[in-house]
């Protein structure tokens, strides 16, 4: 597994989790920042091993992953985007 992974689901009813997926997507294209968008509800597989990347059982959309490197969920993105160290934590510096 290489390069930048974002795990979505395409099937919630939560408007917080589409929010969150949206806004990580939004910020990705604009940077022009390539990612792999991985959508979760396809396969519990794929949820599985998104939870096992980021270490909780019951961790939910997004999650982001460089490689087999997990860089975080939303709140952390989005705390990087306002430090400005986005790069250093998707493990692209």
């Amino acid at each position: 597994m290489s390069g930048l992974r974002v795990y979505s689901t395409s099937v919630t009813g939560s408007r917080e989790i589409k929010s969150q997926q949206s806004e990580v997507t939004r910020i990705l294209d604009g940077k022009r920042i390539q990612y792999e968008l991985v959508d979760i509800s396809q396969d519990n597989a794929l949820r599985d091993e998104m939870r096992a990347l980021a270490g909780n059982p019951k961790a939910t959309p997004p999650q982001i992953v460089n490689g087999d490197q997990y860089c975080g969920d939303y709140e952390l993105f989005v705390e990087a985007v306002e430090q400005n160290t986005l790069q250093e934590f998707l493990k692209l510096a």
